[in-house]
């Protein structure tokens, strides 16, 4: 499974940007993938778990994130991650994984 990040960018604090990630190049719906999920890795810092959904739709996000950013499956191929609300502290390179494949990344930047 070949999986596409996009979205990421410079905001403002407090502004909001919405990531997406879609399976290419694949006969795999992403619904039959039990676990998908969102990782971010800031400068400096390991990689951490941001949000995940699971086949059955059950969601689970980080303590820093919750009631900021939502995941949700908008189709056959794409997960995306709406963040609200951002902070500086949420600056990274955020990967999309379903199951045990890996996007490339897309950058978010938040300024002060």
């Amino acid at each position: 499974v070949q999986l596409q990040a996009s979205g990421g960018g410079l905001v403002q604090a407090g502004g909001s940007l919405r990531l997406s990630c879609k399976v290419s190049k694949s006969t795999v719906t992403i619904s039959s993938i039990p676990l998908k999920g969102w990782y971010r890795q800031a400068p400096g810092k390991q990689p951490e778990l941001v949000a995940t959904v699971s086949r059955g739709g059950t969601t689970h996000y980080a303590d820093s994130v919750k009631g900021r950013f939502t995941i949700s499956v908008d189709n056959a191929e794409t997960v995306s991650l709406q963040m609200n609300g951002l902070k500086p502290d949420d600056t990274g390179r955020y990967y999309c994984a379903f199951g045990n494949s890996w996007g490339r990344g897309t950058l978010v930047t938040v300024s002060s």
